[in-house]
């Protein structure tokens, strides 16, 4: 049987399943398998040359039976609507695994911002707001950053909405810059997330972080965050991933060294000579494996030869179903991607309870709210794992899709 690659699809196999073990009836899963509106949009830019391209965009929003949608919005020349609607269905997943009063949204526009100019990334931005207008807004669907998107671009985005709107609407979106309202410790929430999520796998496996050996695939936002935090631990960072290449030292990378000279899109790699090709750092020897890069890495393909203990998912979809199975069979504790990359979602809600109420926390108060979420998800998690034989994947799907489910039947939806 052929190995199915596609995200959505994939996706709604799992959340199938959840639903029957949880005893939900055929109609929910008809309700949750897809979002409840896809809005496609159409950005005319004028580019600097003078000549207007025109771009392709989407907003995707899961289900909001919950609360208002969340979720980020990339740029990337790779963006499907697919992938959207995937990616809106796993933030409706992580807002109930830990517990936020959201269903998932997201949002892409397919355009490649390194072939960008500042001013056209500020016209795209600003167009791409005033074509979504009608359907976000703080009580709606909160946007944030994503892929190749930062808190400028939201602030741009925040700037055209208070604009459309009339009124100053700081909870419209979040990832933006402290001054306009952003919290404190949003940029390394997703690397904090997972930092955490190491944590309490490592608790489970019985070994000590700074004997730890990891491997980061991926050296973007996430990536190069968490490597920075495994290194202040003491853990040994043996390997990390780009998009030219990897770098494997069984002794130890020099982290700083790399975080020093790595750019603004997290690559290092091509700075060195004799570089493995990405995917095979994931081959490696070490004790916890994380990929941060892009979906499907981890496959039937080279699940076998995977050498780690630990698996924490930094990346969407790193990993497929089947591979999954065969990791879990080993004995391997995978901690999925709804799960470990959380930490995002978490502080960008922590930025709209700040906007909502006009009062800012401290970092450390921010960490430490984002550390009781988080654990507390993934106890949840490893008992539904544990009590009932499934995999953490699927645990973690029977945690995030319950919420939802229950507020669609109290609505009377289903």
């Amino acid at each position: 049987m052929e190995e199915n690659l596609n995200v959505l699809v994939s996706t709604q196999t799992i959340i199938h399943e959840a639903l029957n073990r949880l005893g939900y009836p055929e109609e929910m899963f008809e309700l949750l398998k897809e979002p409840l509106r896809v809005l496609t949009v159409r950005i005319p830019v004028r580019m600097d040359d003078g000549k207007v391209k025109v771009f392709t965009g989407y907003r995707a929003q899961h289900n909001d039976a919950v609360g208002p949608t969340k979720g980020g919005v990339r740029f990337h020349p790779d963006v499907t609507e697919d992938e959207v609607k995937a990616l809106s269905i796993w933030m409706s997943l992580k807002c109930g695994i830990v517990d936020l009063p959201y269903g998932g949204g997201k949002g892409g526009i397919i355009c490649d911002p390194r072939e960008m100019s500042f001013r056209e990334l500020e016209r795209l931005s600003r167009g791409y707001v005033r074509a979504v207008s009608q359907i976000v807004g703080p009580t709606k669907d909160i946007p944030a950053p994503d892929v190749m998107t930062n808190s400028q671009i939201m602030a741009w985005m925040l700037d055209e909405y208070s604009s459309i709107r009339e009124f100053e609407a700081p909870g419209f979106i979040t990832g933006k810059p402290l001054v306009l309202g952003g919290s404190h410790g949003r940029e390394t929430a997703t690397a904090k997330g997972v930092t955490i999520m190491i944590g309490e796998a490592l608790r489970r496996k019985n070994i000590a972080l700074n004997q730890a050996r990891v491997i980061i695939q991926g050296f973007g936002n996430a990536g190069s965050f968490l490597a920075k935090f495994m290194h202040e631990a003491g853990a040994k960072v043996v390997g990390i991933a780009d998009v030219h290449g990897a770098l494997y030292d069984p002794e130890g990378l020099d982290i700083e060294h790399l975080l020093d000279r790595r750019d603004s899109f997290g690559t290092v790699t091509n700075l060195f000579k004799n570089t493995l090709p990405s995917k095979e750092i994931l081959e490696q020897e070490c004790d916890i494996l994380v990929p941060a890069a892009i979906e499907n890495q981890i496959t039937r393909d080279n699940a076998d030869r995977i050498k780690a203990s630990i698996i924490v998912e930094a990346a969407n979809g790193p990993t497929t179903i089947e591979a999954t199975k065969m990791l879990t069979d080993r004995g391997v504790l995978l901690v999925p991607d709804v799960l470990a990359s959380a930490g995002g979602v978490v502080v960008s809600y922590f930025e709209w309870v700040q906007n909502n109420q006009g009062y800012y926390w401290s970092e450390e108060e921010v960490h430490r709210k984002l550390e009781q979420l988080m654990i507390n998800g993934f106890e949840n998690v490893y008992h539904i794992h544990s009590t009932r034989g499934v995999d953490m994947r699927l645990a973690a799907y029977m945690v995030g899709v319950r919420k939802m489910a229950e507020a669609s039947r109290f609505r009377g939806w289903i």
